[in-house]
């Protein structure tokens, strides 16, 4: 390929349509005459919520539509080619040599069934024609670039941790030296410290090595933070490309770019103009003077977990949960807070009964007297109330309904199980469980499958599940993490008027402490299986104690703070 022009764009899309046209039903026009430039060296930011676009546009502007997608107008060049209807075999070279993708979930692009070091020799050897051992020194060296000891080479995927195998992938992206890199969703999943590292990386290589790059994702905070420039898609049409700056500085002018930067704002306390979302009211603090009003639903004492692991004669031990002591009560939300691999799932597991602690104990005080029990001996009547007062809100609302089944039937089940009422009476209860979670008229997702349900509208009915039962605690595992900015300030809405309508208690598992501090009135922080630090959510939010906590809170993005400092 001829040496490109240093201010010539390396991506140049022009009036770009991309239309679905399936055999059943009408065409569904998913892009609409979208324009995009990238220069060499630039970062652009590609904002939108889901269903706006933002895929299909990448896989256009990538050449990877599948039917019955298909360009319907425009044009799409990498450099000075235009790739708008060039053929496969003529794609095929300029594919990672040119543009390279690192895709939104790492396990499903790495080859589990292969060694990490064969994925390199395979694109070095059919691109470049490189040895074994060229191959070999070459994903050192890009392993030494994204801070990764190249022992890993000799691992299998699945070996790897989550943000080790998104390294892995930023490292075969660059493999080539392309001109353009497209990230897709980098860092979904996870958590905020690892998101920060590789986000940072990202960065750091790519002012380094001048490549253009285009970030895809629905986090404003990540864009706005790193990025040069946001182009912002809704309804399939690029409404705003703003320089990212200025958008922190002066504010988007499109309404809808309004919508998504002030929702983030909305979460860090900061305002912007013409921003009105979701209204979350200030968690009530608990008196340190006054007796707790609140009746306990659980008490966690002293819990540890301990996990063996055998490898042939050698047994390995593994201490998830340490030494863990809190208090659920009704009518009051905790957070537990820490990275992945704090412990967190693990102490969820155990309150649901899903696994045993090593050694502590987990009491649940009754309905009736409020006395204790230990959770690992309840009697039958108990064990009943308790499956009932303890209902669970998952973090994937896409992986939480039975696709084969509609709303209303799924919402009737807890009702039938646990209220015993009639099936007419149970389709009055489901809808006015969804006008409870925001969903009006009830009547028109009553007969709904979710794949029909946005996942806003998935998570609502998630929740309203969980209500069905009338619990008097949910543990609400990463309620928000898998959907948009905008929709996280309405679910956390919702949960709040739960907890303050009808006097239901809350664990809320996190990694986020924003939403944590907007929500919650106590926090519990976690690192490896230790508590660090807990207290009130304002206290320990706002004046941490704890160096890990800090870090945490220092890996949040706040693009804000350059405006505040100025």
């Amino acid at each position: 390929m001829n040496e490109q022009n240093v201010h010539s764009p390396v991506l140049r899309v022009e009036d770009l349509s991309v239309t679905y046209t399936p055999k059943l039903g009408p065409a569904v026009h998913a892009v609409k005459h979208a324009s995009l430039a990238i220069a060499p060296g630039e970062f652009v930011g590609l904002a939108g919520e889901s269903g706006s676009g933002k895929t299909t546009f990448a896989q256009g502007v990538l050449r990877l539509l599948r039917s019955p997608g298909r360009i319907s107008s425009g044009t799409v060049r990498w450099g000075e080619t235009d790739v708008t209807t060039l053929g496969e075999d003529a794609l095929r070279p300029l594919r990672w040599s040119y543009v390279s993708t690192v895709f939104q979930s790492s396990m499903n692009s790495l080859n589990p069934v292969v060694r990490v070091r064969k994925m390199f020799e395979d694109i070095l050897g059919e691109h470049r024609g490189a040895s074994t051992a060229q191959a070999r020194e070459r994903a050192e060296e890009l392993f030494d670039l994204v801070s990764v000891d190249a022992k890993f080479l000799d691992m299998y995927p699945h070996e790897l941790s989550g943000g080790m195998k998104q390294r892995v992938n930023l490292a075969l992206a660059l493999a080539l030296q392309p001109q353009l890199v497209l990230f897709d969703e980098p860092t979904t999943g996870l958590d905020v410290v690892v998101q920060k590292s590789i986000l940072d990386k990202i960065r750091e290589l790519q002012e380094r090595e001048r490549f253009g790059a285009i970030l895809i994702t629905h986090d404003m905070g990540t864009l706005l933070d790193v990025a040069d420039r946001v182009a912002v898609m809704y309804e399939g049409e690029i409404v705003e490309d703003i320089d990212a700056g200025l958008a922190v500085s002066e504010g988007p002018k499109h309404p809808y770019s309004v919508h998504l930067v002030g929702s983030y704002a909305e979460l860090l306390g900061e305002q912007v103009e013409g921003y009105q979302g979701a209204e979350l009211e200030k968690p009530a603090e608990v008196s340190q003077e006054a007796p707790v009003e609140h009746a306990p639903v659980l008490t966690v004492e002293g819990l540890h977990r301990r996990f063996t692991k055998r490898h042939g004669f050698q047994v390995e031990h593994v201490d998830a949960v340490q030494d863990v002591s809190f208090t659920l009560r009704e009518g009051e939300v905790t957070a537990l807070v820490g990275q992945s691999g704090s412990g967190k799932s693990t102490i969820a597991r155990i309150l649901t009964r899903l696994d045993l602690p090593t050694s502590g104990t987990v009491s649940y005080h009754a309905r009736a007297d409020g006395s204790p029990h230990p959770l690992a001996s309840l009697p039958p009547k108990l064990a009943r109330e308790y499956r009932r007062g303890l209902q669970y809100v998952f973090q994937d609302p896409y992986a939480a309904l039975n696709p084969t089944l509609t709303v209303g039937y799924a919402l009737s089940r807890p009702l039938r199980n646990f209220l015993h009422v009639t099936p007419k009476e149970a389709v009055e209860h489901a809808a006015h469980l969804l006008e409870q979670v925001g969903l009006t008229p009830s009547g028109r997702y009553l007969g709904r499958l979710p794949h029909e349900l946005s996942g806003g509208q998935r998570q609502r009915v998630v929740i309203a599940r969980a209500l069905a039962a009338e619990p008097r605690l949910i543990v609400a595992d990463e309620p928000i993490a898998s959907l948009d900015v905008s929709i996280r300030a309405e679910i956390l809405e919702v949960l709040q008027s739960l907890v303050s309508d009808h006097g239901v208690g809350m664990l809320y598992i996190t990694h986020d402490l924003l939403s944590a501090k907007s929500l919650a009135n106590h926090a519990i922080v976690l690192q490896n299986g230790r508590v660090i630090e807990a207290g009130t959510a304002a206290e320990v939010i706002d004046d941490p104690r704890a160096e890990y906590t800090r870090q945490l809170l220092d890996a949040i993005p706040n693009p804000f703070q350059r405006r505040s400092a100025a």
